[in-house]
């Protein structure tokens, strides 16, 4: 471990949960303004539908800011992943990324949110069918209880009032993002679980170059598309974005490194319920300062994904410790 100026350990639990939430909770606040919002005057306002180019942009400012970290703190480190693992990688957290940005654009922020926190199902079933690797018993029970959560967030009883013809058909598409952003999603950790048994890749080398080739796929995709440029006229139209998409590169950032943090601190048991405890915040600040509606049996369902959740980061661990 390095000997830099230490920081007083009864701090840094603090200062580490602190981190997590005001990034990502403001991270949150901004992703729905963007995604979400309306530009413009009268009845010609524009809503933003360059996801590309939103994941491009915070991939860019990721890869610059993990290239700060070694340069001023990880240096020593001699980095022996295979380039073509990174690429790999890359595919799927860009296919992520993309695909839970494009679903805001038919589902509100709390059902992304409650969607991407079942994250856990699919790293599990890809880790038992590729990586063969075996789980408590009470992972599987958590799991269930994610399952059931969501479900019942996700139902919508059929009403015969108002709604128009074409809105359920909105919404099935949403989920069917979320549903491919979750399968990606776990594709993705089992990238990074064999890049670190196999070439004990550090986190900040792991998060420069995914970012990097990330960067580079979306760069060629936004350029054949032809995203870019209306991207560009549409920024020159409402120049007010620009602030909140830098500032949502940032927080995302900022937040990753608060992650890393916590899990060499404190490890990835306190690192889940932090984040966890965030993802529910986050939830409860949509709702309030989007007037995003949650019936009385979504708040069902919220509650089980997140117990879910808790029990996992609790129970739902394995017992062999891992050497990194």
């Amino acid at each position: 471990t390095p000997s830099r100026p230490q920081l007083p350990a009864r701090l840094r639990l603090p200062l580490c949960f602190l981190g997590v939430f005001v990034c990502y909770f403001y991270y949150g606040i901004l992703q729905e303004k963007i995604t979400r919002g309306r530009y413009g005057e009268g009845p010609d306002k524009e809503k933003f539908t360059f996801a590309l180019t939103l994941v491009f942009i915070q991939c860019v400012i990721n890869a610059m800011f993990a290239k700060i970290l070694i340069r001023f703190f990880d240096t020593a480190r001699v980095d022996r992943t295979r380039n073509w693992l990174y690429a790999a990688c890359s595919v799927s957290y860009l296919g992520a990324m993309v695909s839970s940005n494009s679903a805001l654009q038919f589902v509100n922020y709390p059902t992304q949110v409650l969607g991407k926190s079942c994250k856990p199902i699919p790293v599990m079933l890809l880790g038992v069918t590729l990586l063969k690797k075996s789980y408590p018993k009470a992972k599987y029970v958590c799991v269930l209880l994610i399952v059931a959560g969501v479900a019942l967030f996700l139902y919508r009883p059929r009403t015969g009032g108002g709604g128009g013809g074409g809105g359920e058909h909105v919404v099935g598409y949403g989920e069917l993002l979320l549903l491919l952003s979750l399968t990606l999603d776990g594709l993705t950790g089992v990238s990074q679980d064999h890049m670190r048994a196999h070439y004990q890749t550090g986190s900040n080398q792991m998060m420069l170059n995914i970012n990097l080739w990330s960067t580079l796929v979306l760069g060629g995709a936004i350029l054949f598309t032809g995203e870019l440029w209306g991207f560009l006229r549409f920024a020159e139209r409402h120049p007010g974005i620009l602030s909140s998409i830098l500032l949502f590169g940032l927080t995302s950032a900022l937040g990753q490194s608060f992650i890393f943090m916590t899990v060499v601190y404190f490890g990835p048991l306190t690192c889940s319920i932090v984040t966890t405890t965030r993802k529910f915040f986050t939830i409860l600040a949509s709702v309030v300062l989007f007037a995003n509606p949650i019936s009385s049996l979504q708040w069902v369902g919220t509650v089980l994904v997140f117990l879910g959740l808790g029990l996992d980061a609790r129970y739902g661990k394995s017992s062999k410790k891992t050497s990194r």
